[in-house]
């Protein structure tokens, strides 16, 4: 089996959007968390949380992200990626949230009820990059 290349990866997040993304608690311990993952313009891994998630302290405390993606029938090719994460909130995370939801679902029906709906659960934007992958299956 041949892993992906980072180019290689990224194409297989832009199709495929669900993830289950690792972090790592304080007391050294991993902590798991179902995501949907996409990819931005400038070659990161992108996820929407918000504030108070577990998985957003665990981040700004020790960056280092691994995501093991694979297809909405969960069947089927699927690939690890590793790398570090970087935290955005609001009211900088705004454009990138946006970009996000575009690349995943198209068009909002109501963007300024979106931005609305942002801010009231306080979401916000990490941003993680492919710094390795493998391995990748199928079957």
């Amino acid at each position: 089996m041949i892993p992906l290349t980072s180019g290689e990866a990224l194409q297989f997040v832009t199709d495929n959007h669900r993830a289950v993304l690792v972090t790592r608690r304080s007391g050294g311990g991993l902590q798991t968390s179902p995501v949907t993952v996409g990819a931005d313009g400038e070659g990161y891994l992108v996820i929407s949380s918000r504030e108070t998630a577990y998985k957003v302290h665990n981040l700004r405390r020790d960056p280092r992200a691994t995501l093991c993606v694979f297809p909405d029938a969960f069947f089927g090719r699927w690939t690890q990626i590793e790398g570090d994460a970087h935290v955005v909130s609001l009211p900088e995370a705004m454009d990138g949230l946006i970009d996000y939801y575009r690349r995943i679902r198209g068009q909002h029906p109501d963007w300024d009820e979106y931005k609305k709906v942002m801010q009231e659960e306080r979401r916000l934007l990490i941003r993680i990059s492919i710094d390795r992958v493998g391995p990748s299956r199928s079957g």
